[in-house]
C-alpha cells in the first residue's frame, strides 16, 4: 500500500500565500495602528513596562512600528520575508515574556500570539508568492537578466 500526496498547482499555492499574507498582515497592521494611534508611544511604553518587557521605552515604539509597517508589508507583499521574520520574533517575545504564564487559552494565554506566530514563520520561510510586490520585482529582475543574456548572445554572434 502506497500513500500518494496530492500536488498543488503553482497558481493555487500563490493564491493561498496571498490570502495568508493579507489576513495576517491586516491583523498585525490593526494591532500596530492601535498601539500607534490610540495608545501612542508613551502608552505602549507604559504598558510594556507593566508587563515586565525589557527596555519598554525602546521596545514599545519599536513593536508598534514593526506591527504597523510589517503588517502593511505583508499585505502588499513587499520585503515579505524580512517583515515576517521580524513579526515571528515579535510573537516569540510576546509568548515567552507575557503570555506563557497565562497558559494556552485566551484572554491571557499564548493562543492568539501562537496563531500569529505560525503564519509569520511560514511566510518568512516561503516568501510572498507571485501575487505580491516581491513577485513583481522578482519577475522584472528575471526579465532584465534574461534580456541582458540575450543581448550578450546577440553581441557574441555578431562578433
Amino acid at each position: 500500500m502506497s500513500i500518494t500526496t496530492p500536488t498543488i498547482s503553482a497558481q493555487r499555492l500563490n493564491v493561498a500565500l496571498a490570502a495568508l499574507r493579507v489576513v495576517t498582515g491586516a491583523v498585525f497592521m490593526a494591532h500596530g495602528a492601535q498601539k500607534l494611534f490610540v495608545y501612542g508611544f508613551g502608552g505602549v511604553s507604559g504598558a510594556f513596562a507593566q508587563m515586565g518587557i525589557p527596555m519598554p521605552g525602546l521596545m514599545g515604539p519599536f513593536i508598534a512600528l514593526l506591527e504597523f509597517f510589517g503588517g502593511l508589508a505583508l499585505i502588499f507583499g513587499l520585503l515579505t520575508r524580512l517583515a515576517a521574520l521580524g513579526l515571528t520574533f515579535n510573537m516569540l517575545g510576546a509568548i515567552l515574556l507575557v503570555h506563557l504564564k497565562g497558559g494556552f487559552f485566551l484572554p491571557s494565554g499564548i493562543e492568539f500570539a501562537l496563531s500569529l506566530l505560525g503564519p509569520s514563520l511560514a511566510l518568512a520561510l516561503t516568501g510572498a508568492g507571485a501575487y505580491s510586490l516581491d513577485g513583481v520585482i522578482a519577475s522584472r529582475r528575471q526579465g532584465t537578466a534574461a534580456a541582458g543574456t540575450q543581448q550578450r548572445d546577440v553581441a557574441r554572434q555578431a562578433a
